[in-house]
């Protein structure tokens, strides 16, 4: 199956079944960045700098917590942030990513091949960087003036829309410099240059924080979603100099009106990459308008659990973030034997963290919650029913790391972009596999749907995360058989195979974990006993089960502890004269 997806190949682009055609052998400085050394100075910088932001990001939601509480207020806010939480990942983590991550890794592989001429980067800038600004632009503003019309169909149920509808003018701004980050951040990282991407969401939070700190008393809400407006223009600020420095330096001698003749845009291929990316953030409306036919302050709560829930998901995003233009790139130079290899790697990684975190969420929800929310106008009732959330939320998580890190592969399969000497008719075409992760998505959120209106009568916001955690859980199956049909040959039985290694771990992780936390009484002492109980029983149950992912950093710690002392130069040196 492998070597066919080898042979099997078009001109059309990498992956594409159809007429045969020799695969050029990948050159040896496309598989540089895949070096051990450098991945792992990109993912330190880069999950350093998103720690950072996360950090900031946390303290944003504990000041929204302490200066608003979670009611009717906060309500309102949380509905007109559905526009910049849609935007966000549809423009700087999805969408975007799929599009022109694979987009520039076709660039790069091209400037490798015709080092003598037009520079294909720069020429894909051009061809697609001022149609992104004018759709952006056009985005923004049919937000803006649609603001009633689009409360109205999240939240029908809110009790003070016009609140909402004012908050979500001022987030509609967010569209415009969302995009240009997204946009931005996929070409640095095309390129190897994570530092500047890796920074947006620290200065995307500096902006909101510096908006509430000085006017949550004069502006109440407000002040946040003016926030969200500043911390966006920020985040694209940050990048205009690097990625325009990375131009200049690349730029070439030859610089003839012909560049254009590198690749040719396919604009039907944007389609299924912008439906997917819709339809996996339809959940958040799912829930807030499901959930604004419930008491005040639900979507509160489903909005903080959704926070906390989102931080074990922070490090597996960060690996799938470091190493998608490594994909790109092999996929481009028609190396799928490579895509493949980093593809059941980067789902071992992600599910070891992600199953970790997991475990800590089952087991210290309560103690979590209180001892980052549960102050002024956030009180014990709200703690316990975010706890409520946040477990049941858990058991999602694992398969919103599967989809992150499955999807990215197979949207490099189908670029945004095209060889210009390949034949227009079979590189234009989108076929049934270029919307097989839409209609994924799509019957997921049916699942998410139907279980929602069936549980919450009953069991209110829990009933709404359960039907949020099964619905994602089915996109995740589904896309894995995707996955292999669009030519990346995974074996399926060393996935699993790992996988089920790890979740064994995790239970029995989060169940000593509960144990433990029944012997403290303060919500820090709690959440350090458990979260060190759950850390040291997941370790030591994974590398029993032979849990790659985590039977090597053990091994190493060990073989590293025992390791003898080696005497410093001072130490080495005789007494005396």
């Amino acid at each position: 199956m492998e070597r066919a997806a080898h042979d099997d190949r078009s001109a059309a682009g990498p992956g594409r079944p159809g007429r045969h055609r020799p695969v050029p052998a990948p050159r040896a400085d496309t598989d540089a960045p895949s070096r051990s050394g450098f991945l792992a100075k990109a993912f330190g910088v880069t999950a350093l700098l998103s720690a950072a932001g996360s950090g900031l990001g946390l303290l944003r939601d504990l000041l929204l917590a302490r200066y608003f509480g979670a009611n009717q207020g906060t309500d309102a806010f949380l509905v007109a942030w559905t526009v910049p939480e849609t935007a966000a990942p549809l423009l700087i983590e999805d969408a975007m990513a799929f599009l022109m991550v694979p987009a520039f890794s076709l660039a790069l592989v091209l400037r490798e091949e015709r080092p003598h001429g037009p520079d294909p980067v720069r020429q894909l800038t051009r061809s697609t960087l001022p149609w992104l600004l004018l759709a952006l632009c056009a985005l923004s503003a049919t937000a803006a003036l649609g603001a009633p019309q689009l409360v109205e169909l999240i939240a029908p149920g809110l009790a003070d829309p016009q609140l909402a509808v004012t908050c979500t003018r001022i987030t509609a701004i967010t569209v415009v410099p969302f995009g240009v980050a997204g946009y931005l951040a996929a070409a640095l990282r095309a390129q190897a240059a994570y530092t500047a991407p890796a920074v947006i969401y620290v200065m995307y939070n500096l902006g909101i924080l510096a908006l509430l700190l000085s006017g949550h008393r004069l502006l109440g809400v407000r002040s946040a979603a003016l926030g969200v407006a500043l911390g966006s223009l920020l985040m694209a600020g940050v990048l205009v100099v690097p990625f325009v420095r990375r131009l200049r330096t690349r730029r070439r001698t030859a610089r003839q009106r012909g560049a254009g003749r590198g690749l040719v845009l396919i604009p039907l291929a944007l389609l299924p990459v912008a439906a997917f990316s819709l339809t996996r953030q339809s959940q958040v409306f799912i829930e807030r308008f499901l959930g604004s036919g419930l008491p005040p302050g639900t979507i509160s709560h489903l909005n903080y659990a959704a926070k906390v829930s989102q931080l074990a998901m922070t490090s597996a995003i960060l690996i799938v973030t470091v190493t998608f233009p490594v994909v790109a790139r092999a996929m481009a130079a028609g190396d799928l034997a490579a895509a493949r290899d980093r593809v059941e790697k980067d789902l071992g990684q992600a599910a070891a963290l992600v199953l970790l975190g997991t475990a800590f969420l089952l087991a210290c929800a309560p103690a979590v919650v209180a001892l980052l929310f549960q102050r002024g106008a956030f009180g014990p009732a709200d703690t316990d029913a975010t706890a409520a959330v946040i477990r049941v939320y858990s058991f999602g998580l694992p398969a919103q790391a599967m989809i992150g890190v499955m999807v990215r592969p197979y949207f490099c399969v189908r670029p945004v972009v095209r060889r210009a000497e390949a034949p227009r008719a079979e590189g234009d075409r989108t076929t049934w596999l270029d919307w097989y992760p839409v209609g994924a998505m799509t019957l997921g959120l049916v699942v998410t749907f139907g279980l929602g209106v069936t549980l919450t009568p009953r069991f209110g916001a829990p009933g709404l995360a359960a039907g949020n955690a099964v619905g994602i859980t089915c996109t995740a199956a589904l896309l894995m058989r995707g996955l292999m049909l669009r030519g990346i040959a995974l074996r399926l039985g060393l996935v699993l195979g790992g996988q089920a290694r790890l979740l064994a771990a995790s239970i029995a992780a989060a169940g000593a974990g509960s144990l433990a936390v029944r012997t403290a009484t303060a919500p820090l002492s709690a959440a350090l006993l458990g979260g060190a109980t759950v850390l040291l029983v997941f370790a030591a149950l994974g590398a029993l089960f032979g849990a790659a992912e985590v039977r090597g950093p053990v091994l190493a710690l060990l073989a590293r502890a025992r390791r003898p002392h080696a005497p410093s130069p001072a130490e080495g040196k005789p007494h005396g004269r």
